[in-house]
């Protein structure tokens, strides 16, 4: 019974969060000391679908960003830490891609901001998705240095005693292999990108509103509707990520 009961306390703690956003989200009219919005209206969620809206524009360039981030850091470590794992110094180049984590990502921001700004990446596009790379670079490493073990590699061996190139190692063997922790860098570097201010604020220099800073633009506006609307916007593309996971990938594995 009361196992039960935490169960449900747990549920309704885990979702009236969502729950509110979703209500001051819709709301309008909104006065203290009323517990909700006087009025309830979907005019809010309508400006998503206006091409030419700030929350539209942010939600592309988020998706945007951190799709192409969770990517190209998904290959380059991939490729990456099978070299370290094959290294003699495997254990101290792991120990450096744990380094960048001692500072805060803003502290970072501060120390290489000078060098966005000298070569003119400061405040564009490409500037906020190069600063991202050096902060999931090392994170995507270290998720695949458990995968790299010796029985990997001598499968990977006896496919080419066989007489198998290296795409075909890879299609046949490498990836149904590595597919699970293919998907995990992927998601993990995505929420990364996705949720990360502090350093986009910085080398972005505003000009590149994420979805994450326009949240706090409309928080710090005291835009309570817009703020709600955006974060419900910010959660929708984790939570389709999880939904995926677990339908897909677990599933799989339970098959499996």
């Amino acid at each position: 019974m009361i196992k039960k009961g935490l169960t449900y306390l747990f549920t309704i703690g885990l979702f009236f969060p969502l729950f509110f956003l979703f209500i001051f989200s819709i709301g309008r009219n909104w006065q203290f000391p009323a517990i909700f919005p006087k009025k309830n209206t979907l005019d809010n969620w309508s400006i998503i679908l206006k091409g030419n809206s700030e929350l539209n524009t942010s939600l592309t360039i988020s998706l945007l960003l951190s799709s192409l981030v969770a990517i190209t850091i998904t290959l380059l470590s991939f490729i990456t830490s099978k070299y370290i794992a094959q290294s003699k110094h495997r254990s101290f180049l792991i120990l450096l891609c744990y380094l960048p984590y001692v500072l805060a990502p803003v502290i970072l921001g501060v120390l290489l901001q000078f060098y966005f700004i000298y070569t003119d990446l400061a405040g564009t596009f490409a500037g906020v998705f190069l600063a991202q790379l050096i902060i999931t670079y090392p994170f995507g490493i270290i998720i695949f240095n458990n995968f790299w073990t010796p029985l990997v590699f001598e499968l990977e061996k006896l496919t080419f005693t066989l007489g198998a190139n290296t795409n075909q190692t890879f299609k046949e063997v490498l990836f149904p292999l590595s597919r699970k922790v293919l998907a995990l860098c992927f998601f993990q570097v995505f929420l990364i990108s996705w949720f990360e201010y502090g350093l986009s604020n910085l080398i972005g220099i505003g000009n590149v509103k994420t979805l994450t800073l326009r949240v706090f633009q409309y928080i710090n506006e005291a835009n309570i509707f817009y703020a709600a609307l955006a974060s419900c916007l910010l959660i929708i593309p984790p939570g389709i990520l999880i939904w995926i996971n677990k339908r897909f990938l677990f599933k799989a594995e339970t098959i499996v």
